[in-house]
């Protein structure tokens, strides 16, 4: 890798799996879909979480993200946007129905309303925006990636997008192998609900396991909104 003025790739290999494992806003989310609607929910969240630091690593490669972080304006206003919807996120999944059988589906409730499901277009669109919208995946880019540019690098940029790239289609596989892990287990505990015990917990899994992300998306976006830069 050092044709393209990288140094240390084994490294930076290693501590990107490693960030990518730590729970983030884009993490819970594929979990919390891939354990409702299944696994392929889970690689649909991971592909769009993916989409999303793409952003980030192109616009870092062009220099635009530096310019975001010199920007006070710049920075508060997005900080914001993602905060408002980091938390509508989250009330969302407050007010989802309990369980949800499978993407792209209805589900009819005891007082006759029909609720959608959310499809895999939704799932990959709401995962992208979860980290498009977040100024601090910008910073981090600009904070990490770095380190791992040499020094005398005859093209930087492009130095940066390689290893953006890298960790992206690493925390893809991560991503998208957490979502199944979490899918599996759900599938597990469901298919152990045939005692009555059984399925009343899985009922209050189903029901209060959403709400709890849902909650915790809500503060991330609270907490966000107030954190000084």
């Amino acid at each position: 890798m050092e044709d393209f003025g990288i140094r240390h790739f084994g490294a930076f290999v290693a501590a990107g799996v490693l960030l990518n494992l730590t729970p983030g806003p884009d993490l819970l989310y594929a979990i919390t879909r891939a354990g409702a609607l299944g696994p392929r929910a889970g690689w649909a969240a991971a592909l769009g979480t993916s989409a999303g630091c793409l952003v980030h690593v192109a616009l870092g490669a062009l220099g635009v993200a530096a310019l975001l972080a010199a920007s006070a304006s710049a920075f508060a206003l997005l900080k914001l946007v993602g905060a408002a919807w980091l938390a509508w996120l989250g009330l969302r999944m407050l007010l989802a129905p309990a369980q949800a059988p499978a993407p792209d589906t209805k589900t009819r409730a005891a007082d006759g309303t029909v609720a959608r499901h959310p499809g895999l277009a939704d799932v990959f669109r709401e995962a992208a925006l979860i980290n498009i919208l977040n100024p601090k995946v910008a910073l981090f880019f600009l904070a990490f990636v770095p380190q791992f540019v040499a020094p005398q690098a005859a093209r930087p940029g492009l130095a940066f997008a390689v290893l953006g790239a890298v960790f992206v289609f690493n925390g893809t596989l991560v991503t998208g192998a957490v979502g199944m892990a979490a899918a599996t287990a759900a599938t597990r505990l469901r298919a152990r609900a045939g005692s009555a015990s059984w399925s009343r917990a899985m009922v209050r899994i189903g029901a209060w396991l959403p709400r709890a992300i849902g909650a915790l998306f809500v503060a991330l976006g609270l907490k966000l909104a107030v954190e000084p830069r």
